[in-house]
C-alpha cells in the first residue's frame, strides 16, 4: 500500500497534540468551512461540490476544494487536473485550476491504485490533507465527503468545525431515506447551518426546454420542510453537466447562461449569504 507516498516524513513523528495544533492553524485561516454530504452514492454530490466551488470563485471568493472521498476520489477528473502535489518546505501545494485550489486523495496514489485502509489510517490521511497542505487564507473551504456517515465524514466534521453542511439528494424516495440520515448526522454534529440541495430534479428537454421529472419532484424541498432545514435549491439534469465532468470542464465555467449553470450560481448565492454564519 503506497497511499502515503507523498506524506511528509515529519507527519509520522508528530504527536497528536502537534497535529491538533497544526490543523487549528490551518482552519483559523479559513473563514467559512462547508461540507457536502450525501446519504448514498450516485446522487451527484461531487458534481454539486465542484460546480458550487467554481460558482463561488466566479463571485470573487477565495475557494479551496478538498476531495475527502479517499476510496472513490473524482474531483481531480472533474476539474481537469490530477497527479502528485508539489512539495514546498515540508508542505504540499494544492493544484490551482481556474482560480480554485484543489486537493484530492487521488494525488496520494498511483492511477488506478485502490486505497485499502481501515478507518484509523484514512482519518490520519485526511488530517494530513488539512495540516500538511498550504491552503493559505480562504473565504471558503468546501469538502466533498464520501457518501454515508462513516469515519471520514466524522473526521472532517470534527476537525474543521464547518458552519454549513449541504446534503445532496435526488427527489426519489430511496434517496430521501438516506439523505434523512445524513442530515441528522450533520444536526447531531451541531453544524450551525444544514441545508438540502435537490439534484437531478428534472431532465431539461434539449428540444423544447421543458423539465421532465424523471425521479419525481419536490422531495428535497418537502424533506427540508419536515426536518426544519434550509432548502438551498434544485439542480436539473443536463447532459452537458455529465460531459463537462467527464472532460474536466465544469458547466459553470463553460456555459454560464444555461438554466443548470444558473441553478449553481443561485446555490452559490445562498451559501454566500451564510458567510461567517454560526
Amino acid at each position: 500500500m503506497t497511499g502515503t507516498a507523498q506524506a511528509a516524513p515529519e507527519g509520522r513523528k508528530m504527536s497528536q497534540d502537534d497535529v491538533e495544533r497544526r490543523i487549528g492553524e490551518t482552519v483559523h485561516l479559513i473563514e467559512n468551512r462547508v461540507v457536502v454530504f450525501s446519504g448514498k452514492g450516485g446522487v451527484g454530490k461531487t458534481t454539486i461540490a465542484v460546480n458550487l466551488a467554481y460558482a463561488l470563485v466566479r463571485r470573487g471568493r477565495r475557494v479551496g476544494l478538498l476531495d475527502a472521498d479517499l476510496t472513490g476520489p473524482n474531483v481531480g477528473r472533474m476539474v481537469g487536473r490530477s497527479g502528485p502535489l508539489r512539495d514546498r518546505s515540508g508542505k504540499l501545494l494544492p493544484h490551482e485550476v481556474e482560480g480554485l485550489k484543489v486537493v484530492s486523495g487521488a494525488s496520494l496514489l498511483p492511477p488506478g491504485q485502490p486505497l485499502i485502509w481501515r478507518g484509523p489510517l484514512r482519518a490520519k490521511a485526511l488530517e494530513q490533507l488539512l495540516w500538511g497542505v498550504e491552503w493559505g487564507a480562504l473565504d471558503f473551504l468546501l469538502t466533498d465527503l464520501p457518501p454515508g456517515t462513516g469515519d471520514e465524514v466524522l473526521t472532517i466534521t470534527q476537525r474543521t468545525f464547518p458552519q454549513v453542511a449541504i446534503v445532496v439528494t435526488t427527489p426519489q424516495e430511496v434517496s430521501l431515506i438516506d439523505s434523512h440520515r445524513a442530515a441528522n448526522m450533520a444536526l447531531e454534529m451541531e453544524v450551525p447551518h444544514v441545508g438540502i440541495v435537490e439534484n437531478m430534479s428534472g431532465l431539461v428537454c434539449p428540444t423544447c426546454g421543458t423539465e421532465i421529472p424523471l425521479f419525481g419532484e419536490g422531495g428535497g424541498e418537502r424533506q427540508a420542510r419536515e426536518l426544519g432545514l434550509e432548502f438551498l435549491g434544485r439542480i436539473p439534469i443536463d447532459i452537458n453537466v455529465r460531459r463537462g465532468g467527464d472532460e474536466g470542464r465544469p458547466i459553470v465555467l463553460q456555459e454560464e447562461e444555461t438554466p443548470v449553470a444558473q441553478a449553481f450560481f443561485n446555490l452559490a448565492a445562498r451559501v454566500d449569504e451564510l458567510r461567517g454564519g454560526g
